[in-house]
């Protein structure tokens, strides 16, 4: 009980500080809108096909290939179990965006399931028949996309990431590693289910798309860039950057060639999703400062890539 109000003065905490809250609201945004498009990759695209893949969300789909049942009905009750298990052994903190990714996407994949269906109550083959490699195209690329927008804002749909990251606590074996192993035996499993190597070709090749889609979005968003910053106010500037983005800033002394007074330059490395948010905060304290903003090819540091040698 000590642990569950610890956590829940934690969250309250975070939105106290400035900025938090519409942080929070983006955040939350941006993970509907990346739950959606997964729910829509897998009820118009893959579902239809009988397409499996990896994750919880495959596992659920077996089961619906095989009974009937909805997808949403098996997705959502296995990930209860394994949030009461989570909370329990990671902390409600880690679970607060896991519990609203598995509701809203267990309504999600519900309320399309209900638009795309046909008069009959089959899921519709929207591309025609025998179009199951381009379903498989088109389905895991919006889920693939849709997870991306997940993972960037730190939201999660549960199921596998909660095996692996209760596996990580206690073994030193890496999420990414745990996921793949889980997703391996899950497709495989199809053949001996449906004696069909067809199903199993496509959910590596569905796992495969995902994974590329996923790296892509992220690496795209978490390029690092850099700023200078020149602006009389550059103390109050460099404490906001500090506070408000959690990013680190360095002041260098310089002098102005046309007037001759002393001035200090903020240089600042972030990552390229940060860069609105700097953006907004130096236009708020000083709309006329000076700002130059470069790609940074490789950095490495503290909350940046490791230094390899």
């Amino acid at each position: 009980m000590s642990k569950i109000l610890s956590a829940w003065e934690s969250i309250l905490n975070d939105f106290r500080k400035p900025h938090s809250i519409t942080n929070a609201l983006k955040d939350y945004g941006v993970i509907t809108f990346g739950l959606t498009l997964y729910a829509l990759g897998w009820t118009a695209f893959l579902l239809p096909y009988e397409i499996a893949a990896g994750g919880l969300t495959g596992v659920s789909a077996i089961v619906y290939y095989v009974t009937g049942l909805e997808i949403q009905v098996t997705y959502f009750c296995i990930n209860t179990l394994l949030i009461i298990a989570a909370i329990k052994i990671l902390g409600l903190k880690f679970c607060i965006k896991t519990i609203y990714g598995v509701s809203v996407l267990s309504f999600f994949l519900w309320f399309l399931q209900d638009a795309f269906k046909d008069a009959n109550g089959n899921l519709p083959q929207i591309l025609g028949e025998g179009e199951d490699f381009m379903a498989c195209i088109i389905g895991s690329a919006l889920c693939g996309f849709g997870l991306g927008q997940i993972f960037i804002h730190q939201g999660s749909t549960g199921g596998t990431d909660i095996i692996a990251a209760i596996v990580n606590k206690y073994k030193n074996v890496t999420m990414g590693r745990t996921i793949l192993y889980c997703d391996i035996v899950i497709i495989s499993s199809c053949y001996f289910i449906f004696e069909d190597w067809k199903r199993v070709v496509f959910g590596f090749v569905t796992m495969l798309i995902l994974s590329v889609v996923i790296d892509y979005v992220m690496n795209y968003v978490q390029q690092s860039v850099q700023f200078f910053i020149v602006t009389k106010k550059s103390d109050e500037v460099s404490k906001a950057i500090l506070n408000d983005a959690n990013c680190g800033a360095t002041l260098i002394p310089s002098k102005g060639c046309y007037s001759g007074e002393p001035i200090s330059i903020i240089m600042v490395i972030a990552h390229k999703q940060q860069s609105l948010t700097i953006f907004r905060i130096v236009h708020e304290i000083d709309p006329g400062a000076f700002i130059s903003q470069t790609k940074a090819a490789g950095v490495y540091g503290e909350g940046f890539d490791k230094i390899k040698v």
